[in-house]
């Protein structure tokens, strides 16, 4: 059989072409040793001298694999074990003895330390060492290591494994040491094991052993010494093997564990060395924190989102708040300060968007009233648990130099407030006009572009509105605050204790373009419920049917085309460029309209409800301030403006609506550029490249223009992102985010944690009241609104919503939503459109399945899993 021409006997020094061939504990001394390192003498026999010790016949047992026939009978060829007596006697020095220990070639690797599965033998009299050399290669075909290597996805036949012999130490001392603390993860922390004698008790577990940690700074971190037991080392002992450690991890680059031994004469010895596999799963707890939580980004942004749209997100991030702190007369050298920051307010996180929250508080901090503001941005992003005090602390000024620093910025920054709060209705009113002359371009001209000039089209958007979102921005903020505050003042003033009264004055305000689409669905279903044979058409045929049955019907046609001129961009997962719109397929829409076309009786009003809602809100906090003219003074005013500014921000996404969609046509166009260039397979493959990529290819300051092969392999690790879970909806890293990323059972939210009322009544969930009302009906789960129909008169159940599903919103009867917050598009939507609903419900969708009959109170927040009485069945049959 052809073998390597590997020496079948080799000595301490190894050729390099040879080092492979050894196994690791050998390949680690032999590169140790060369690097002067105090390793005891030896030498190795590699794994061809096992080949070349077998007969003829045993050469064709092994062939035919009848391996365990070949172990019974091997032997050391008479010339090999002429080297090994060769070896010992320069090797052995009077009554010395001798370590025989295994050195597989899959052996003390990263992926696989084999530790413990082949045999090791010490104190070996040189006599008998060629029966213990046979005794290791045995050892490396027993059932546990064919066991392991199935385990581990290895191939059940292995090599026969180097053995290593080695000069005994007359050790005093031996034990093990850690360049790195292998439980808690931290790299600064090197940990030093010893016990009496040899290290092997230790090893094998037999004894106990007294543990010494070592900063970085070489000092001693902690001492853990047995009990009733003298020390068996001093502090120098446990420093200097400390070191060896951290010298092995600096020669091979990454921490490492090795066995080391002290002779009666003291000196220090390394008798094996190799990497620590269970840090390749382990963050360092003392690396830089990084909080991340999805809150309500994921209403926006909800599970895999492709690297065009992250990185466009995360630009766009950057540079709007960037431009928020500039209008608030941040200081330049704060802004560049916080450069970072500002770079990472979102990550991707298996292909998943989350918001780096640490971050957007390290932005709010650069405002006055963080530790008040913070708590309304919590409110407003739904974040569910607060920061822990000692995080906190670390956003707050902390020196007297940066509280004076700080007090004296404070003032020009609310000169910046008060300026952009007088000037807000004329900076929205000049945003809006600047978004039309940027959009002023009709879509179709876009076919038309050649690629530099889509790029060019897609900077100047940039140039004109990511990084000039002021109005947005401030509106924003402000909503933020006065919402904020109105929720405090009916609180206190008002005596509101179930929190809903601030939502009730708020609704039914009218103007706000979120509600239109429903508006326009219920219009259009009462078109099409004017012929019954249409409606079933809408319901149940193709596309192609539905579109020539139009050209029969032209008021709805025109009514419908008028939807899509407006609302056309407006679909499920709009700020995902991936994403397809209702010009793309508005079966959705079609189906939506049809259903509730058939079901009249369903209908629910809008406008009157959410009207009265208002009114009768008004009325109670009027009776609660009457003998305040002060305090009424104030509310009205801070009620006026908390009402203007929810208002805005909600037509105001809205207008990124327009952008994004914008932004989506003009990359699916340079995808089509890309594919006529054989570029990309296939232009929405454009979607798998990031905007830095896209545009350095086209302007030349790319550093890769295989762009076929870069969508491969995003393909195939964002096919293998849509298999693994999430990380979790909140989370923390230390240190490199990437790619120890906790595995979701070790998340810490509020929304994986039943409250004991929960654990108590398996019947009832708490969430926030967004709109009051009762209703008593069934439920609906929709986990997938793309082709889903809501049955009128049912409650939507859905773990999260953008505004795409406000097509399904006109057929509820309620609103049940496991994520959200008071401020999110569900909630605004369903108070304009008074539908009673709940959000940031715990586990709601795997607490609830269709068919479910429950009893929700939109003004308490409760939700009861309730047994329907036979009228309210009748009812629903």
């Amino acid at each position: 059989m052809a073998r390597s021409s590997v020496p079948t006997l080799i000595a301490a020094a190894i050729a390099p072409h040879h080092l492979d061939h050894l196994g690791g504990k050998a390949r680690s001394l032999a590169l140790l040793a060369q690097e002067g390192f105090p390793i005891p003498d030896w030498f190795v026999i590699p794994p061809d001298a096992f080949f070349a010790s077998l007969s003829n016949t045993q050469q064709r047992q092994w062939e035919r694999g009848d391996i365990e026939a070949v172990l019974a009978t091997v032997q050391l060829s008479a010339e090999q074990r002429e080297a090994v007596q060769q070896q010992l006697a320069v090797l052995v020095q009077g009554e010395e003895t001798l370590a025989v220990r295994s050195s597989a070639l899959d052996e003390d690797g990263m992926a696989h330390s084999f530790a413990g599965q082949l045999e090791s033998y010490l104190q070996v009299a040189p006599t008998d060492v060629v029966e213990m050399i046979v005794a290791v290669w045995r050892s490396g075909f027993s059932d546990r290591i064919r066991a392991y290597r199935r385990e581990q996805g290895l191939a059940e036949v292995p090599q026969p494994p180097a053995v290593l012999v080695q000069r005994m130490v007359a050790a005093q001392m031996a034990g093990v040491a850690f360049s790195a603390d292998p439980v808690s993860g931290r790299r600064n922390l090197a940990v030093v094991s010893a016990v009496r004698g040899l290290g092997e008790a230790l090893v094998s577990g037999e004894a106990d052993a007294e543990t010494w940690r070592v900063d970085r700074q070489e000092m001693i971190a902690q001492y853990q010494p047995l009990p009733k037991a003298a020390p068996i080392l001093n502090e120098l002992q446990a420093i200097a093997i400390a070191q060896l450690a951290r010298r092995a991890a600096l020669h091979f680059g990454r921490p490492q564990d090795i066995e080391w031994a002290i002779d009666a004469k003291g000196s220090l010895w390394l008798l094996q060395s190799r990497p620590i596999t269970t840090l390749a799963t382990l963050a360092d707890p003392d690396g830089g924190l990084t909080l991340w939580d999805n809150s309500n980004i994921a209403e926006s942004y909800g599970g895999i989102t492709t690297p065009l749209t992250f990185s466009f997100a995360r630009r766009a991030y950057e540079a709007v708040y960037r431009e928020f702190c500039r209008l608030m007369r941040v200081p330049e050298e704060a802004i560049a300060n916080h450069d970072a920051t500002f770079r990472c307010m979102l990550g991707l996180v298996r292909g998943r968007i989350y918001y780096n929250l640490l971050n957007w508080y390290r932005v709010l901090a650069l405002l006055p009233g963080f530790q008040v503001n913070r708590r309304f941005m919590e409110q407003m992003m739904g974040v569910q648990e607060e920061l822990p005090a000692d995080v906190l602390s670390t956003l707050n000024a902390a020196t007297f130099g940066d509280k004076l620093r700080d007090s004296l910025r404070l003032g020009n920054t609310i000169l910046g407030l008060i300026g952009n709060y007088r000037s807000l209705p004329r900076q929205i009113r000049l945003f809006y006009q600047r978004l039309d002359t940027a959009l002023n371009l009709p879509p179709a001209a876009l076919a038309d572009y050649r690629l530099e000039e889509l790029t060019a089209y897609y900077h100047d958007l940039e140039q004109q509105l990511l990084t000039r979102w002021d109005a947005p921005l401030i509106n924003d903020f402000f909503a933020m605050v006065f919402y904020g505050v109105l929720r405090k003042l009916t609180a206190s003033w008002c005596g509101d204790t179930a929190g809903t009264l601030q939502n009730d004055l708020i609704s039914g305000e009218g103007g706000m373009v979120s509600a239109e689409p429903a508006q326009r669905v219920r219009y259009l279903a009462s078109l099409a419920a004017s012929r019954p044979d249409f409606a079933k058409i809408l319901q149940t045929a193709t596309l192609p049917q539905i579109q020539q049955a139009l050209s029969d019907f032209p008021e709805f046609h025109q009514a419908f085309a008028s939807y899509l001129e407006k609302f056309g961009d407006r679909c499920l997962e709009e700020l995902k460029l991936e994403s397809a719109t209702l010009h793309d397929d508005p079966l959705m829409l079609l189906r939506s309209i049809g259903n509730l076309a058939t079901h009249p009786s369903a209908h629910l009003p809008a406008h009157p409800f959410a009207t009265s809602l208002r009114q009768k809100a008004e009325k109670q906090a009027q009776q609660a301030l009457r003998s305040h003219p002060i305090r009424r003074l104030i509310f009205d005013w801070v009620l006026k403006n908390a009402r203007n500014r929810v208002r805005d921000r909600e037509n105001l996404r809205f207008e990124r609506t327009r952008v994004f969609g914008r932004v989506r046509r003009i990359f699916l166009e340079v995808g089509q550029r890309l594919f006529a260039l054989d570029a990309l397979s296939a232009p929405r493959d454009v979607f798998y490249l990031n905007l830095e990529e896209i545009l350095g290819f086209v302007d030349g300051t790319t550093t890769c223009t295989d762009l076929k092969g870069l969508v491969a392999v995003r393909q195939a690790e964002f096919d293998h992102y849509h298999q693994m879970e999430s990380a979790g909806d909140r989370f923390a890293t230390h240190g490199s985010v990437h790619p120890l990323i906790p595995h979701p059972s070790t998340k810490s939210t509020d929304t994986d944690t039943p409250t004991p009322a929960l654990e108590e009544s398996p019947d009832r969930r708490q969430g926030i009241g967004c709109c009051p009302g009762v209703v008593r009906a069934p439920v609906q789960v929709i986990t997938d609104p793309k082709n889903a129909v809501l049955q009128p008169g049912r409650i939507l159940v859905a773990e999260r919503t953008d505004p795409g599903w406000i097509l399904l919103f006109p057929a509820a009867s309620g609103l049940l939503v496991e994520r959200g917050s008071l401020l999110s598009h569900s909630a605004i939507v369903s108070r304009e459109m008074g539908i009673p609903a709940i959000v940031s419900i715990p586990k709601l969708t795997r607490w609830l399945k269709d068919g479910d009959w429950v009893a929700l109170d939109g003004s308490t927040g409760v939700v009861r899993r309730i047994e329907p009485d036979a009228q309210e069945l009748l009812a629903y049959s």
